[in-house]
């Protein structure tokens, strides 16, 4: 910088040990999950103090994040910008994710048939969905679900309105509708889960099946926390009309759970079955 008084518009962290412990964190998490697959002792003791030490991790290294944008002022435009940029690539990286698992499932669905792969022919019958499978109907609980993360989306839409334009009820009330409908559509998809005829393990069509809708399932769970953590900060005013970031994650994220759901809901549910 030319002038030694100037303020750095970009933001130099302090040194901090939460890289380090979420590191360790995941490292045990991770082993932790492995181990109690193949039934090794300990393993779900060692995954569940990963899990906590994750937890953890995200709440005193947000809250920091939180206390350098209110209290200490090193969110500056240019460091939103970069902010933003992070949270894109973030959920970049959550469509290639989930396109894994659509690959899968239209890898299995589109050659079920395939000669060479005996075990899959053996699995799927040579016809999709496999002989024997009882798929949802698509017009009963999974289109209820569809019209409530969509009217999850409009709420959500309506908070982020109301916080531009000043409106902190409008704010608050979007928030509070919006995780309201997330909390249902978890519930009515335990439900759907308890009442399927088939299992996890009962074939390729199940493990695609669970393994797609089940981590869409984990993602709305994670997004109606994060708009829970907004709705508690919004209560207490964190956020401003021209500086809102951590809401704005928040609504991209759950916009981005609402494709997802599209997705899901025309491919698996409807053309799947």
């Amino acid at each position: 910088m030319t002038d030694g008084h100037a303020k750095q518009p970009y933001h130099l962290v302090d040194p901090s040990p939460w890289p380090l412990v979420g590191a360790i964190a995941a490292l045990l998490a991770t082993f932790g999950f492995v181990m109690y697959m193949h039934d090794a002792p300990g393993g779900g003791w060692v995954a569940i103090i990963g899990a906590v030490l994750v937890a953890f991790t995200m709440v005193v290294w947000w809250r920091d994040v939180i206390r350098e944008a209110m209290v200490e002022g090193h969110h500056t435009p240019i460091v939103q910008l970069g902010l933003r940029y992070g949270m894109v690539l973030f959920i970049a990286s959550e469509v290639m994710f989930f396109s894994a698992w659509f690959w899968a499932f239209f890898d299995a669905s589109l050659f079920a048939d395939e000669v060479q792969q005996y075990a899959r022919t053996m699995h799927t019958g040579s016809q999709w969905p496999p002989a024997g499978v009882e798929t949802f109907d698509p017009w009963h609980l999974p289109l209820l679900n569809t019209v409530i993360l969509l009217t999850s989306g409009a709420t959500v839409t309506w908070a982020h309105h109301g916080l531009r334009e000043g409106h902190k009820g409008h704010l608050v009330w979007g928030l509070v509708a919006t995780c309201v409908l997330g909390a249902l559509f978890t519930a009515v998809q335990a439900y759907e889960y308890s009442h399927a005829q088939f299992g996890f393990a009962d074939g390729i069509y199940s493990s695609t099946f669970y393994m797609a809708t089940g981590f869409h399932g984990a993602h709305v769970l994670i997004g109606t926390t994060f708009l829970l953590v907004c709705l508690w900060r919004a209560a207490r005013d964190h956020f401003k009309p021209e500086q809102h970031f951590g809401f704005e994650a928040a609504a991209w994220y759950w916009h981005f759970v609402d494709v997802v759901w599209l997705f899901l809901f025309v491919c698996i549910y409807w053309w799947g079955s």
